[in-house]
């Protein structure tokens, strides 16, 4: 990772901000667009507060047509524009550069379909996550996918970023829970892929939009899976020792074909964050803590669990406490839900986001805490241990010159390392500018070029998302190429 810089905007950028400003209030009115200075810094930045940049204007339109207007007038004025759902990125995936418009899908909140009996749910793109299980809930039905920010994430940075969530074990990310979306192109053109069947015939462009970061279209609308609550569910509580330990139980749960519909993974810093900031009855006397949850009839449940706590005695736990009501299984999820804001009290910190093999959890594990000494900087581990989907907390101080550097160093280690034990970068907050300059680590030459013709096809200028993703100078270099060819 590298320190980012952000160009002021010239004094002819400015000239150009009032007219373009002008021609998007025509066109959407003045209450859907944002360009005195003041204001904009609101949008300087996503949840990555370690770097800010405020856009030139920004354009909050309420219907896709609007979206494709201010994107016609982007496109005509070659101006760059950044997609942003509500913000939450934690890879900078929201970033604006001095020169973009940022188009934000907050007022994209309805609800547009609901169908109990094919299982779907067609809703506006900044709808938040938790928003779509709340409007079936009454039905018995929800939506998989949950985020820790579920509460505040909109949908339309879910489809960007491949998000997840602790149930992800079970039920898949958001690819696996997303039907159709409509997408709108830098040129203004409105697209329809997928729909309300579970396959398209021909390419699987809805594998190829979810997990785009912005860089395709802005999509404004989607279908999503809904699926019947459970009859029931209940975790247990496993305490160990040793982090290794607490790895190697996850790996022998997997291994052994159980399949809980969540496995989460806490450390003793984020265990005492979580218990203080929650009150959730974490055990407070062990290194490692596992969170496990099996859901089913209370036959099924009860099985599950023996079977789990066959495998996790050979370890040799501290703790092993069943949740015994429905307001302890609330507070054990809350306690894990808040995590990331919890630990936000103790310090600062950078979340990282990659994802390795369960069998390798023991080892990574063990050469992190390695790390954390070599670097002089804490780290808090608090991650989706089911599907090896690692969320280090790098712990700093943003007020003391060299740590931000020093924390930058010390996760891009941590991300090689995933990608040296078989895993990859991310496993749902996506690459943004935060993993941009490792991809080289994970892809070679021939396998960036080919992942950015897919970006030429369907953004020939790279005017959407500018400086993500890929490489900053080979990002650059297509850029400047490929605008010299559309102009």
């Amino acid at each position: 990772m590298s320190t980012i810089e952000m160009p002021k905007p010239s004094q002819s950028l400015i000239a150009l901000k009032a007219k373009v400003v002008a021609e998007m209030i025509a066109a959407i009115g003045d209450r859907g667009v944002i360009f005195e200075p003041e204001e904009t810094i609101a949008y300087e930045c996503d949840a990555l507060t370690a770097y800010r940049c405020p856009p030139l204007a920004v354009c909050l339109p309420a219907t896709t047509q609007e979206v494709a207007t201010i994107l016609k007038i982007c496109s005509a004025y070659g101006l760059p524009v950044v997609p942003r759902g509500s913000g939450t990125s934690l890879a900078g995936g929201a970033l604006p550069t001095a020169d973009s418009i940022v188009i934000g899908v907050s007022r994209l909140n309805k609800v547009l379909e609901v169908d109990y009996d094919n299982r779907f749910i067609k809703v506006q793109s900044g709808i938040t996550n938790l928003g779509v299980s709340g409007n079936v809930a009454e039905a018995e039905f929800f939506y998989a996918p949950d985020p820790s920010s579920q509460l505040a994430c909109a949908i339309a940075g879910n489809i960007a970023m491949n998000s997840g969530g602790a149930h992800c074990l079970k039920y898949g990310v958001t690819t696996n829970n997303l039907l159709g979306v409509t997408m709108v192109m830098m040129d203004g053109e409105i697209i329809e892929v997928g729909g309300a069947h579970l396959d398209s015939g021909g390419l699987d462009l809805l594998g190829v939009i979810c997990g785009s970061e912005g860089q395709f279209g802005i999509v404004t609308e989607a279908t999503l899976k809904i699926l019947r609550k459970p009859e029931g569910a209940r975790p247990i509580l496993l305490g160990f020792d040793e982090n290794e330990v607490a790895g190697a139980c996850v790996s022998d749960i997997i291994k052994a074909g159980v399949l809980p519909v969540a496995m989460e993974f806490m450390d003793k810093l984020a265990i005492i964050a979580c218990e203080n900031f929650a009150k959730a009855g974490y055990p407070m006397d062990v290194e490692a803590l596992l969170i496990v949850e099996v859901e089913g009839s209370q036959i099924e449940i009860a099985e599950q669990l023996e079977k789990i706590k066959a495998i996790a005695i050979k370890h040799n736990p501290k703790v092993m406490r069943e949740s015994s009501s429905t307001v302890q299984s609330d507070l054990i999820w809350k306690g894990r839900k808040a995590a990331f804001g919890a630990m936000g009290q103790m310090a600062d910190y950078m979340c990282m986001d990659g994802t390795i093999p369960t069998s390798q959890l023991p080892f990574v594990l063990r050469r992190m805490q390695e790390m954390s000494k070599d670097y002089g900087l804490g780290v808090a581990n608090v991650f989706h241990a089911g599907d090896g989907n690692l969320h280090p907390l790098i712990l700093f101080d943003a007020n003391k010159e060299g740590d931000l550097e020093k924390c930058e160093a010390f996760g891009a280690d941590i991300l090689k390392l995933c990608v040296e034990v078989g895993g990859c970068l991310t496993g749902e907050h996506g690459v943004g500018i935060e993993k941009r300059d490792l991809m080289i680590h994970q892809f070679n030459d021939a396998d960036l070029e080919i992942q950015m013709r897919v970006k030429d096809v369907f953004d020939p200028a790279w005017l959407l998302n500018p400086a993500k993703v890929f490489p900053m100078a080979t990002s650059h270099t297509r850029r400047n190429g490929n605008t010299k060819k559309v102009a």
